[in-house]
């Protein structure tokens, strides 16, 4: 018989936009479980990643194994409904990811485009499931996502200096802001070099709700070079926010996006497909036809990206949020418990995936006690449940699946 709860040591994720040394919350999370670390204070660390997917894959900490060769061997861990739709496998995906500077301008192709580019460039696109995603803010987060309202973009291009971008359509719709989006993709670098001067000499109170666009601008160019055509398209176009812990935004596929800096858990549909254009290298850039093909435009508006969080029926005392995105492959609980506070939560009917992102408890389940600890991660199987409690304070984060 399987132990149903297996605590794991999770691989980390080192690209340039990361945090450095343990400035980053996924390095210092990450470090904890023995086997990792220690942190190299002149490497960056981006994202600490929990689950079965292969390219950087959870294993148990007892003994090494695999976690996806532990569910396959021992089926009965997922529950019959998970096991009936996606077989012995965790369908989706959380991370810690820790950000300096932007990520890529990007989407995550919808299942049908997953699927053909799948087919067509294994190397590259590794699997064929979408991936939608929702993040939720461990600490002050900025980002792009999804589209300003179309009215507000209508009156920034008319603009002298974006003028240029715009068809000539009667009418303006979602259609032209394909259009508006595809022409900022293919501007040459001059041309993208002078658009953002231009803007940097209006004043501010001509961007109407937007006066934030010449500093963030200035900011951007500086991170990205002033010849990147995401400057542009994340300004203009995009929804800019900054939200607190516990805030959370939800990005369908086929959504575009691009976080700029903080903490966060991101949870997703079990996938690292991406379309990038824009925040990065030229020659890692995907085609901006496909892209503008792929495009969706849901969020219209920052409210439309907001994901609000309700009192979860999972915790029984009341101490436990849940976010529980449109999509089917995942909800995600968040469990704060203050001095001497306890939570129970109630058997799931699915697996799940859980992480301590501050303070230190302990956790009831199945007749054994185990002490946590900040950074510990664990796989629960299904049908059990959890009793919580700490002498001080404590944050849980947990993905399931039912």
């Amino acid at each position: 018989m399987a132990v149903p709860i297996v605590q794991l040591r999770c691989g980390v994720k080192n690209d340039a936009w990361g945090k450095k040394g343990k400035e980053s919350l996924s390095a210092r999370l990450w470090a904890q479980t023995p086997g990792n670390g220690p942190i190299d204070e002149n490497q960056t660390y981006s994202e600490m990643w929990m689950g079965t997917y292969p390219s950087n894959p959870s294993y148990v900490l007892s003994n090494g194994e695999l976690l996806s060769d532990y569910i396959k061997n021992n089926p009965q861990v997922v529950g019959d409904a998970v096991m009936k739709r996606w077989g012995a496998e965790i369908p989706f995906l959380p991370k810690i990811l820790s950000f300096s500077s932007a990520l890529s301008l990007q989407l995550h192709p919808d299942k049908e485009l997953a699927e053909k580019l799948h087919h067509k460039d294994p190397k590259r696109f590794g699997d064929s499931n979408h991936k939608p995603e929702i993040a939720v803010a461990l600490s002050k987060f900025e980002l792009f996502v999804g589209w300003k309202p179309l009215n507000d973009i209508q009156a920034l291009f008319e603009l002298p200096a974006l003028k240029r971008f715009t068809p000539s359509e009667s009418q303006f719709n979602d259609q032209t802001l394909k259009l508006i989006c595809k022409a900022l993709l293919e501007a040459s670098p001059d041309t993208v070099n002078e658009t953002v001067k231009e803007l940097q000499k209006i004043p501010t109170e001509q961007f109407g709700p937007y006066p934030y666009i010449p500093s963030i601008l200035d900011r951007l160019s500086a991170q990205h070079s002033e010849f990147d055509n995401g400057n542009l398209v994340a300004a203009l176009l995009m929804n800019y926010m900054i939200i607190g812990p516990g805030d959370a935004v939800c990005v369908p596929a086929d959504s575009v996006h691009a976080y700029l800096s903080g903490d966060i858990v991101e949870c997703m549909a079990r996938s690292d497909n991406v379309l990038n254009v824009g925040f990065c290298p030229r020659a890692d850039r995907d085609s901006v036809d496909l892209f503008t093909q792929a495009l969706t435009f849901k969020p219209h508006s920052s409210q439309e990206a907001e994901l609000p969080r309700k009192t979860s029926d999972k915790g029984l005392s009341g101490r436990t949020v849940e976010y529980a995105p449109p999509m089917s492959e995942f909800n995600v609980l968040a469990t704060s418990l203050a001095l001497d506070e306890t939570e129970t939560h109630k058997a799931i009917l699915g697996p799940s995936l859980m992480i301590v992102t501050e303070g230190s408890g302990k956790m009831e389940a199945h007749g054994a006690t185990t002490a946590l600890d900040e950074g510990q991660v664990f796989f629960v199987g299904q049908g059990i449940s959890l009793e919580f409690s700490t002498p001080t304070s404590m944050t849980i984060y947990r993905a399931y699946a039912e």
